[in-house]
């Protein structure tokens, strides 16, 4: 596709010869070398007059279309003139259309050229430009009365080809396609938009585009597509010229004017639009080089009103503005230089600048500004010719300052010049203030110790850099006596160590001037009144509202101490001193958090500077709901109730102030809540039963009428006013059986029976008691073990488990009534016969005293007995002694086949006498065998010392009771 291409053929001038006044040119390039191309020139620099032209040819030739006007419009320039030439030129140009070589229109165009201006000019058609293909070529001579003849053209440029349109936006555009094929199916677009036309023959195409706009500088895309490669043009679209805004001139120094002026939105084309500068009254005009300025130089005549017109024009518009300038009104100084202050001390500086000379000498008003902390503090106007000069005061102490000055013309003041700055620091000072000091006291041993904090001082009152802090610890007890120690900075505290006098501590910041004031405090060798009563503060957005009633009338001021930290952390206090007349504040911080609690301290101050504590308070920001639920322990649980506890919060940990408690009851049968309790939904959709405990001092809670054998869970929150702690930890506990305690009533009574009858068998003889003593240790291989015979208990208990009967054998015999119809009892402790299946008596040894580990894990040994074996070895139990001898003897036996001190303990109980009273006498009607015995364990017999089961004709001196691995049940 076709596009606008700039292009410059440039002669060289090539210096040979050089005199005084003349300069010895030839033409090269691409140029031939023959003798008429080349020329000789002379330059007479005193009276301009110009001989033997060198020719010129115009190069940088553009040409472009107009659609709107239907014109070519031609740019060029000539570069080879010298600065100061201005020369009276015709240039010839020649048309041709569809071919270079088909000239149509030759013309002469006379103009006065300058170096480096740029040429324009336009041409006509009659013919629309869009139907044909354009080509433009020119050539110079000048013509020029100051230049003998004869006068030589100069060569032809080259054809420059007008295939680009350029038209301005919102103007409606018309674009000819002719084909060098008879075509009647094509297709033709607009920046890739299918655009439609009209056939107006067989080779030629009318495209009408309305109210076109810009789009980019380098053009909008026109092109058609049909059998053969696409073919296009360019449409360059110019933006609307706009009217320069805020035309204005002025001086810097009366010999020079300077116009500008904002030329408003770029018109997109490149090297357009041009601006003319025209003054009516002298009738000259400057060509501006630049879109927004353009300098005039001011003749050396009396000429100070100045009437100019600027011209802006393209090639669709011109637009101009005028103004009326007086040179004097309109002078705007060249900014001073040099500005430096010198003899800077604490509270003065001088300043010294130099200004620019205005062209008739004339003095200019000077403004010099004192800046601190970017504000202007300071302004002071100043007349100055060539040097300005002005002494600063009242100036603050190693502070930087900026000073800056501007000037104007005196005479008619229109604008200042540029400001210019310099920055400058005073020199220090002694601290202006005292620091402001505070304490903090503990007593150690009844000794007092003094942690003293102080504030740095700000840098208004530092007066220099601060390099220590002096501590003068004074006795008032003993006036004579004084401590001084030196605090390096930047450091804030000290620890002092008193004893029980009374003290005043003096402070005082020190620089590399001197110190500053000193600041007082005063401290009591003796505790003073910490019982005050605390009260509490709710803290707002502005921070935490402080009020309180002076309890006497000589007060110097008051203190607000605090810590911005949490109340487990360590942290340094801070505090507010207040007036003696204030008796309230607001607590503000940028390290306050919600959710943290803020303990308080109100002090007086007295004459003496001795600090008095008037109230605490506390409190927070904003209050938070609890992060965590107590820790709650159930207890006292019993079929229909149980008890819950906990304990108070840390009240470092607590995010609000507590008040209450929720206690949340759950059953999985479902059950009505209980008087007290209300019906809530949890955020999981479970329901459940809620109780308020509104007393935060609470800290138990009885669940009562519960279900006995039910399982509940049960979770305690706490609440403050910002709501209550986490749903989530319910905890389970499950109510025992309704009756479970009336077997407690039943064991204990039993229990403590057994305990006094074995410390009376021990206490009777030790050696020999139904409790067998402590075995000795192992180096004593003897083993003391106690004799059946020395104790006998006053009954023994049979039950029968399957019908769940029980027969107790008393000391007195039961009458043959009582015994009718019952066989007699025969008690055999071991089975007859090896091979047994069936059920049979057996008797359980238990003992839940001696053998724990046994109990619980249910050894109980029940015995078979076989039907058709004997039902006692020993024959019918007449007396306890025979057993109780056998057992002995067997069970001797096996601790005889034990080494010593390796022998496991099992308990077993003595043998009761199935009757009181003579114990070699044979029951008169003795029970029937039992078909399953409990047998209470009170014997030691070692574990594990279990025999083979007993053959046919075993008897009972030759078993022993089973181990505990070997039971059956």
């Amino acid at each position: 596709m076709p596009v606008i291409q700039y292009k410059s053929d440039f002669n060289v001038c090539s210096v040979t010869y050089k005199h005084q006044n003349l300069r010895i040119c030839s033409s090269e390039g691409s140029h031939s070398k023959d003798s008429k191309e080349r020329y000789l020139w002379t330059q007479n620099v005193n009276n301009e007059i110009l001989s033997e032209p060198l020719p010129l040819t115009p190069e940088s030739l553009s040409v472009s279309i107009n659609s709107t006007k239907q014109c070519l419009h031609l740019q060029w320039t000539v570069h080879n003139l010298d600065y100061h030439q201005e020369l009276k030129m015709v240039f010839q140009i020649e048309i041709s259309r569809f071919k270079a070589s088909e000239v149509i229109w030759t013309g002469n165009y006379s103009t006065t050229v300058m170096q480096n201006q740029v040429l324009h000019w336009s041409w006509e058609s009659e013919l629309p430009l869009e139907c044909a293909i354009h080509f433009v070529r020119m050539r110079t001579m000048v013509d020029d009365a100051r230049i003998p003849v004869p006068r030589f053209w100069s060569n032809w440029s080259s054809w420059e080809k007008a295939d680009d349109k350029l038209v301005e936006e919102g103007s409606d555009v018309t674009i000819c396609y002719i084909s060098r094929n008879h075509q009647d199916n094509i297709s033709c677009y607009l920046e890739d938009v299918l655009t439609y036309g009209k056939q107006l023959d067989q080779s030629v195409w009318a495209f009408e585009l309305k109210n076109v706009s810009f789009l980019r500088k380098t053009g909008t895309n026109f092109y058609c597509q049909g059998q053969g490669v696409p073919e296009g043009i360019v449409l360059y679209v110019s933006k609307v010229l706009e009217e320069p805004k805020d035309f204005s001139c002025e001086t810097r120094d009366l010999k020079t004017l300077t116009c500008t002026w904002d030329p408003g939105d770029d018109t997109g084309l490149i090297g357009l639009p041009s601006y003319t500068l025209f003054e009516s009254f002298s009738g000259k005009k400057t060509l501006c080089k630049h879109r927004n300025r353009c300098d005039w130089q001011v003749t050396q005549d009396s000429q100070e009103m100045y009437n100019f017109t600027l011209v802006a024009e393209n090639y669709f518009r011109k637009r101009s503005v005028s103004i009326l300038f007086n040179l004097i009104h309109g002078v705007h100084p060249v900014a001073p230089y040099n500005l430096f202050p010198k003899n800077v001390s604490a509270t003065n500086a001088t300043m010294t600048w130099k200004v620019h000379s205005i062209g008739n000498n004339s003095a200019l008003l000077c403004q010099l500004q004192l800046l601190g902390e970017g504000k202007v503090i300071q302004q002071h106007n100043i007349s100055v010719r060539v040097n300005g000069e002005y002494l600063l005061s009242e100036l603050e102490p190693d502070t930087e300052y900026m000073a800056r000055v501007h000037c104007a013309y005196a005479d008619h003041f229109w604008k200042w010049s540029e400001l210019i700055s310099q920055n400058f620091t005073t020199a220090e000072a002694a601290p202006l203030e005292a620091p402001d000091v505070w304490r903090n006291v503990m007593f150690v041993s009844g000794h007092p110790t003094v942690t003293l904090f102080w504030k740095p001082l700000s840098k208004v009152h530092t007066h220099g850099k601060i390099l220590f802090y002096n501590v003068v610890v004074e006795n008032l007890d003993e006036p004579s006596s004084l401590e001084a120690r030196s605090v390096p900075a930047p450091a804030n505290s000290t620890k002092v160590t008193l004893n029980q006098s009374s003290y005043q501590i003096h402070v005082t910041a020190h620089n590399s001037v001197g110190p500053s004031p000193a600041s007082t405090v005063a401290v009591s060798g003796h505790p003073g009144n910490e019982n005050v009563e605390e009260g509490r503060v709710n803290g707002t957005e502005d921070g935490f509202p402080m009020s309180w009633k002076p309890q006497s009338r000589n007060a110097t001021g008051y203190v607000v101490e605090w810590c911005d930290g949490p109340q487990n952390l360590p942290c340094v206090p801070q505090w507010r001193n207040l007036g003696p007349t204030t008796t309230g504040t607001v607590i503000s911080s940028g390290a306050f958090r919600p959710g943290v609690r803020y303990n308080f301290r109100i002090y007086e101050i007295s004459t003496k500077r001795m600090a008095r504590l008037l109230e605490k308070k506390t409190g927070y920001l904003e209050e938070l709901a609890p992060s965590y639920n107590p820790q709650v322990v159930p207890n006292n649980l019993t079929s229909h109730s149980f008890t819950l506890s906990w304990k108070d919060y840390p009240t470092e940990s607590q995010t609000g102030f507590i008040q209450g408690y929720y206690v949340y009851l759950k059953s999985k049968a479902g059950e009505k809540c209980h008087r007290g309790f209300e019906k809530t939904v949890l955020p999981d959709n479970s329901v459940c039963c809620k109780y308020t405990i509104d007393n935060p001092d609470q800290k138990t809670f009885v669940m009562k009428d519960l279900q006995p054998e039910s399982v509940y869970e049960f979770l305690v929150t706490s609440y403050t006013s910002a709501g209550e702690g986490p749903l989530d930890d319910f905890r389970k506990v499950t109510t025992p059986d309704e009756y479970s305690h009336i077997l407690i009533y039943i064991i204990l009574p039993m229990i403590f029976c057994v305990l006094v009858i074995m410390i009376a068998c021990y206490l009777k003889n030790p050696y020999k008691s139904s409790v067998l003593s402590l075995i000795k240790s192992k180096e004593n291989p003897h083993i003391t073990i106690m004799k059946v015979n020395d104790c006998v208990p006053d009954a023994i208990e049979v039950v029968n488990k399957p019908e769940g009967s029980k027969i107790q054998f008393t000391g007195t015999r039961k009458s043959p009534t009582e015994t009718k119809g019952t066989k007699p009892a025969y008690l055999d402790l071991l089975p007859t016969e090896k091979n047994y299946s069936g059920p049979g008596p057996c008797i359980c040894f238990e003992n839940f005293t001696y053998n724990q580990a046994a109990s619980d894990l249910g050894y109980c040994g029940h015995f078979p007995v076989t039907p058709q074996a004997p039902h006692c070895q020993l024959g019918p139990l007449t007396s306890p002694e025979n057993l109780l001898k056998t057992l002995e003897q067997n069970y001797m036996n096996s601790l005889g086949e034990i080494p010593a001190g390796e022998a496991n303990l099992n308990y077993v109980s003595q043998l009761a006498s199935p009757m009181s009273g003579d114990k070699e006498s044979p029951p008169t009607n003795p029970p029937e065998p039992t078909l399953c015995s409990e047998y209470k364990m009170q014997m030691a017999i070692p574990l594990g010392l279990a025999s083979p089961p007993p053959s046919e004709n075993s008897s009972l001196s030759s078993t022993t009771l089973l181990d505990p691995g070997e039971h059956y049940h």
